[in-house]
């Protein structure tokens, strides 16, 4: 249904022809592939999720979604089904047979409640033609002022469930024992963030982020905090699996141009992480070597 695919070669702009068409890298470095997204058995070629919240239009979100070439959108199921100011018309505004749902448990503040809205996700995702999707993305948040993550309660709700058939992908503090527990349980994913929801002050949490990416054997998506691409680059440099990325587009003044920014920016991100940084150093390295210069 959704014409989801991997390749091993990786495409660059094509520099020598003047213009941003995109070629085949050569056999070289072609030969560094990449491994793909998959996330519940499901493979995803984009690795850039967006979200639906906080734009300024159904039309300006439609642009943005479709100028990020993401193909995971998380839909906050109660604003949906009580018709929220921005997400009237929501639903039927996307193109489900191309996008996959990720029904996102947003405004629960106890384990049972994000349990309850998660059903309710799954059904609205089947209402709308995806008969076999289970993924939740899971938010447990009792705090209204920071809007931090109860790491009790979202343990506690992964659990159940995982076991009642879900593909959980739990949004977290960045907390590496958390991260290794929710995995043990079951989780798909884990989702630590980089700052405060909707804050933009970028990665803050970079030491603890970089633990739990080199502990975890499931997808590790950075969530929360980005502001600018330099920042989505910087998290997959490290390397993140993906990125969700919401309130950094919405609320741009420019969505459609910001969302094109990220998905470039994650993009290189993830050459560069495969690509494998210089060391850094505490002294200057010339960049051309001293033997064969006149006088030498």
């Amino acid at each position: 249904m959704f014409n989801i695919k991997t390749t091993a070669a990786v495409s660059l702009p094509n520099i020598h022809s003047g213009n941003l068409e995109m070629q085949t890298l050569d056999k070289s470095l072609a030969q560094t592939s990449d491994r793909p997204l998959t996330i519940a058995g499901k493979t995803f070629t984009s690795r850039l999720m967006t979200g639906t919240g906080k734009y300024r239009s159904l039309e300006e979100m439609q642009q943005s979604i479709a100028a990020s070439g993401c193909q995971i959108v998380t839909v906050a199921v109660r604003r949906v089904q009580t018709k929220a100011p921005g997400h009237e018309g929501l639903a039927e505004a996307l193109d489900w047979t191309k996008l996959w749902m990720l029904p996102n448990t947003a405004g629960c503040q106890t384990a049972q409640d994000a349990i309850r809205v998660a059903k309710l996700g799954r059904e609205m995702a089947k209402m709308l033609g995806q008969e076999d999707n289970n993924f939740v993305k899971l938010e447990v948040i009792p705090d209204t002022k920071y809007l931090l993550p109860d790491p009790i309660g979202t343990l506690e709700a992964a659990e159940k469930l995982v076991k009642e058939g879900f593909a959980v992908l739990p949004y977290i503090n960045a907390d590496p024992l958390l991260a290794k527990r929710l995995e043990e349980v079951g989780c798909v994913t884990v989702m630590p963030l980089g700052s405060p929801i909707g804050s933009g002050q970028g990665i803050k949490n970079a030491a603890n982020i970089q633990i739990i990416i080199e502990n975890a054997q499931v997808p590790v998506v950075v969530d929360a905090g980005i502001g600018t691409p330099s920042e989505a680059a910087q998290a997959m440099e490290m390397g993140a699996d993906a990125l969700l990325i919401n309130t950094a587009i919405a609320q741009a003044q420019n969505p459609a141009l910001m969302a094109r920014a990220m998905s470039m920016a994650t993009e290189a991100g993830r050459f560069a992480y495969l690509a494998g940084r210089i060391p850094v150093k505490s002294y200057a390295s010339a960049s051309s070597p001293l033997s064969g210069t006149v006088g030498n």
